[in-house]
């Protein structure tokens, strides 16, 4: 039985004549699968496959005249040139398995990257980070939202699946305090996404391995650095969490993320890192010190063109901080809390897909799919008729599923 050797990466690797024959400048190669469509969020290279782009969720191959098919090598070197000479990204690669980098492609894009090896080989994602900080208007966002800029305090939490939108609501958030207060923020972020440019407030950007260890130790510095509001990139781990909630507690608006599909199962992952004996005196803390918790799902439009956010929206209130410290139970969740707390700015998952179902933005069966409780949202539809029997979509056309570039010369 074979095993697949694990390749070497050094900052000055040597290639074979043929591997140097059939190289793309990475740059060129970045940009020429830019130029390959619009709405691209991720670019993806895998050894056997083309070059392939993430768009509006789906996988799209770029056929490249020079570049047919990857090799193992190409992908080795691609990583190579992504990494540099940064020898902590190295080390984990080699040590990890994986590691997590930034790449800027001048005057073009920003890049979020991980390399992973696979099966013996080097595989990598890169999400696209646009220059420019989104706005509430461009990402179409409830305004009540707006109000999370104005918190004087406390913890706000935007939770949702990988490449739910997450990092580019905080951005917009964190750009509306920029504009509208004078304020010293501060970032920590693995790696740094949005470049956030002083207007307004003072904003310190702080990347995790180049400039500081870890979340942890760069939060537990900041509340020595004197930030109104500090942005932490995701909350990991218990330590993390417990001086979030610490810096929360001593007058710091906290703004983060967390891998969480609603605002319940936020609560709970946040609660369960706790040893039991602990889990009380954590319920008690976080309800004093949670602001709101945003939960978004990204949901394939009916017009096929692109994906609309759907937005949860769990706020602090007399009952809702109850719930958070006691614990939920039958009719006394806090579904129930955001149900009957519209008037307060909430809203829920299933409610907002009913709304778009009945405005023709999704249809029946996709909105169906991205509920929270099917069921009961079916029954809230039984009046609709608005929308015809699903029916299988048609096979995309070539122009849909295979682009083909040149590389720029």
């Amino acid at each position: 039985m074979s095993t697949l050797a694990k390749p070497t990466f050094t900052e000055n690797n040597s290639t074979s004549d043929a591997a140097v024959a059939s190289r793309v400048p990475t740059p060129a190669l970045l940009s020429a699968m830019l130029r390959s469509s619009e709405k691209i969020s991720d670019l993806i290279f895998s050894p056997g496959r083309p070059p392939l782009v993430e768009r509006d969720g789906r996988l799209v191959p770029v056929r490249i005249t020079q570049l047919p098919v990857l090799t193992a090598e190409h992908t080795r070197q691609i990583a190579s040139d992504l990494i540099g000479n940064n020898t902590q990204a190295l080390t984990g690669l080699r040590e990890q398995g994986s590691c997590d980098v930034s790449y800027s492609l001048a005057g073009k894009s920003r890049f979020r990257v991980n390399v992973f090896m696979q099966r013996g080989s080097c595989a990598i994602v890169m999400r696209v980070i646009p220059n420019t900080v989104p706005d509430f208007a461009v990402l179409n966002l409830p305004q009540q939202l707006a109000e999370v800029a104005d918190l004087r305090n406390g913890i706000a939490l935007v939770t949702g699946p990988t490449g739910s939108g997450k990092s580019s609501t905080l951005a917009a958030i964190i750009d509306l305090i920029n504009q509208k207060h004078s304020y010293h923020i501060v970032t920590i972020e693995d790696p740094i996404e949005f470049l956030h440019p002083h207007k307004n407030c003072t904003i310190h950007q702080r990347e995790l391995h180049s400039d500081t260890p870890s979340f942890a130790f760069a939060l537990r510095a900041a509340l020595r650095q004197a930030p109104k509001a500090i942005l932490v990139g995701e909350m990991r781990d218990k330590e993390t969490i417990e001086i979030a909630m610490e810096a929360a507690e001593t007058g710091h608006l906290v703004l983060s993320t967390l891998h969480t599909i609603d605002a319940s199962k936020t609560v709970e992952r946040i609660v369960g890192v706790f040893p039991l004996a602990e889990q009380h005196m954590i319920r008690n803390r976080l309800a004093k010190s949670f602001r709101c918790i945003v939960s978004q799902r990204l949901v394939p439009r009916k017009d096929g063109c692109g994906r609309v956010a759907v937005i949860e929206i769990l706020k602090s209130t007399l009952r809702t901080r109850e719930y958070v410290e006691r614990g939920e139970a039958e009719g006394k969740t806090l579904l129930d809390a955001m149900r009957a707390g519209t008037t307060e700015g909430m809203q829920h998952f299933d409610g907002e897909i009913e709304k778009l179902i009945r405005a023709g933005s999704i249809d029946l069966e996709t909105g169906l799919t991205y509920s929270t409780n099917p069921g009961n949202l079916r029954l809230e539809l039984a009046d609709f008729v608005g929308s015809p029997p699903a029916t299988q979509p048609s096979a995309p056309s070539k122009e849909a599923t295979d682009t083909e570039v040149e590389i720029e010369r």
